[in-house]
């Protein structure tokens, strides 16, 4: 393109950051009135960047694209390489599309510590953006591992009551799995000679051997989406985040699991891919039909909102190990259909609570009558999320079912009640909220979404629309580099089958 745009959509936060730290001085308000403006300037600015990538990706490549190497920044074998491809192009995409969102949305609910917070948030979406980007194995563990620091900070400083238990919850956990991952990382190095992620992929490892590795980059993705049982962290962090905390955990971060997946997991470890797989659909299972169950019985919005998160993502790994052409397809399109939407159900909720300070259901009902622009946006992102035919949601949940049923029926019977499940506590938490009598005069006096919360929520609602009805501007974009992986699994696979056979 004649610039580095990977480089600046990775470190042109850091940019917003340094301007933040040293050059804005004078009284409170000026600094965070100027706070606010810069980190809103320079997501934005990135934001353009990341549709820049979007239109002038070549959809007919597998490869990676625009690929920059600095071969002069290296460290203990790391080298500084970046690049994307139809798995990546989208969570870049995302990424920028959500962070300018969660800083408007924090405009007025953030009322201390707006600078740092501002900061927080810039240097969060340069480790988004390294994550989906690095081509080299350390240089991704280091983005991977690094968006725990600054979202520690954002639910532990500006969270609810139970922040700081919350927080630490949160870096525990992930704690726990990075140790192992970079373990397995660092036996990858000294195994192959190389960390460049291509060059692994390319030169896999003794059988016996991908066996503990897989399990060790396990125990790292499978907390980051999070998967059942390991998934009790995650409810926790999105009652006590701030609202814009909860978009990006949920429309973002959640995603890197599955992406590590992709990226790692199933392309550099397919005998142990092949060999786990009755564990992953059996555990996704679970996920789909506890936590839905769970979900029903929630009183809290953002709860019943975060254990759905946790089923959805049931979904992504089901889809994603059936290592078929439609669940592959399905679990990359599940994930980014539930970036969106999740994180404008989060929003939602932040609008009400934002007006009453409560979370509760039974302190709403009714609302319809008084809030009926809101009710019209909660109303698609309720069906998108339930997965409504002409929605998002139906797009992903179809291909990762249709997936299912093609590597294993039984699977697929079982995930099919998730989609019941998934609708009726959709549509509990929608009637309890919008519809109903009204039980509270102060919910019945709530004024409507205002032009800022109009701003963030209806294009998100009018993108989860546009990919439900023109589904193909993604498969075809993703379709080839997800092609290029299922036949990379399928060649190893087939040639250790032929290797057994003829021993």
């Amino acid at each position: 393109m004649g610039f580095p745009i990977l480089s600046l959509l990775t470190f042109l936060p850091l940019v917003g950051v340094f301007f933040l730290a040293f050059i804005i001085r004078g009284d409170q308000e000026f600094v965070e009135r100027n706070a606010k403006h810069t980190a809103l300037f320079v997501s934005l600015f990135v934001f353009i960047l990341s549709l820049m990538l979007l239109f002038e990706f070549d959809k007919s490549d597998a490869g990676f694209q625009f690929v920059e190497s600095y071969e002069w920044i290296s460290l203990w074998g790391m080298n500084f390489t970046l690049g994307v491809d139809g798995i990546s192009l989208f969570f870049v995409v995302l990424a920028g599309f959500l962070t300018p969102i969660c800083i408007i949305a924090s405009w007025r609910s953030i009322k201390t510590r707006v600078k740092e917070y501002m900061v927080a948030f810039l240097i969060l979406e340069t480790f988004m953006m390294g994550t989906f980007l690095a081509m080299d194995a350390f240089l991704f563990y280091i983005f991977f591992e690094g968006v725990l620091l600054p979202m520690f900070f954002i639910i532990g400083i500006w969270g609810g009551v139970r922040r700081v238990y919350s927080s630490y919850k949160l870096f525990l956990y992930t704690l726990l799995g990075s140790v192992l991952m970079l373990l397995a990382v660092l036996t990858l190095y000294y195994q192959v000679g190389t960390s460049s992620i291509p060059d692994l992929i390319a030169s896999p490892v003794a059988a016996n051997l991908q066996m503990w590795l897989w399990l060790a980059c396990f125990a790292s993705f499978a907390v980051k989406m999070p998967m059942w049982p390991i998934h009790t962290w995650l409810p926790d962090a999105h009652v006590e985040a701030p609202t814009a905390g909860s978009v990006i955990l949920a429309g973002v971060l959640l995603k890197m699991g599955g992406y590590g997946f992709l990226r790692f997991s199933i392309p550099m470890f397919p005998e142990a891919t092949q060999y786990f797989m009755p564990l992953i659909f059996w555990l996704s299972i679970v996920a789909i039909i506890y936590t839905s169950l769970v979900a029903l019985v929630q009183t809290d919005m953002k709860k019943l909102i975060a254990y759905s998160s946790v089923a959805h993502m049931g979904f992504v790994t089901l889809g994603m190990f059936t290592l078929t052409t439609q669940g592959l397809q399905g679990a990359v399109f599940q994930m980014i259909s539930h970036g969106l939407i999740s994180a404008a159900l989060f929003l939602c909720v932040g609008v009400v609570y934002d007006r009453l300070h409560t979370r509760d259901m039974a302190q709403y009902g009714g609302i319809v009558k008084n809030m009926p622009r809101y009710a019209t946006i909660f109303m698609i992102l309720m069906l998108g999320s339930v997965g409504l035919p002409g929605t998002s949601g139906f797009v992903g949940e179809f291909l990762t079912l249709l997936g299912a049923f093609q590597a294993d029926i039984l699977v697929a019977i079982f995930a099919t009640t998730g989609v019941v499940l998934g609708a009726a506590y959709m549509l509990l938490l929608y009637r309890n909220v919008v519809f109903g009598p009204v039980t509270n005069k102060e919910a019945a006096a709530m004024s409507d979404v205002n032009a800022r919360e109009l701003l963030i929520l209806v294009p998100i609602a009018l993108m989860v629309i546009a990919l439900g009805i023109a589904p193909n501007y993604v498969l075809d974009r993703t379709g080839p580099a997800l092609e290029k992986l299922q036949n990379h699994y399928e060649y190893h696979i087939g040639q250790d089958m032929g290797d057994t056979n003829n021993g």
